[in-house]
């Protein structure tokens, strides 16, 4: 059996998303997902990447999400993407809506990113992956209220 390539993966999941209201099943059954909407900063391209986040307790107009590319030794795109741009657009459950982009760093990114390893254990598989590599970086989504 073959692995799906990642852009057929990424379909599958944003399709079973969409129709469902923003709830995925397989590995991702019960975990919070969100589409990413960026634009590549090379391509110029429209480009969706589906992925985990995690709420933030205090504001509910603001997730985080997770540059882990599942513990590669590099940055994903879409995060080199989003810090490019500085905004991107979100599909939450059933919203769309424009974001902000900031990142995390120091003591509040690794809070952060401990508490999401804490509630999916493959995160910290992801960290001790890129141990002495890279830090996997925590982006702030927050929306854009006109």
């Amino acid at each position: 059996m073959n692995a799906a390539a990642p852009n057929d993966w990424n379909a599958n999941i944003i399709a079973e998303f969409r129709s469902n209201e923003g709830r995925v099943g397989g590995p991702f059954e019960g975990a919070p997902m969100v589409l990413l909407h960026h634009r590549g900063r090379k391509s110029g391209r429209e480009l969706v990447s589906p992925m985990m986040y995690l709420a933030d307790e205090g504001d509910p107009d603001r997730i985080y999400v997770f540059a882990s590319k599942a513990g590669a030794p590099t940055h994903p795109a879409w995060y080199l993407n989003l810090v490019a741009a500085d905004t991107a657009q979100v599909e939450r459950g059933t919203e769309t809506y424009p974001v902000s982009v900031d990142e995390v760093t120091g003591d509040e990114r690794d809070r952060i990113y401990t508490e999401q390893a804490s509630r999916y254990p493959g995160f910290a598989e992801y960290a001790a992956k890129t141990a002495g590599v890279r830090v996997i970086p925590v982006v702030a989504l927050t929306r854009i209220r006109k």
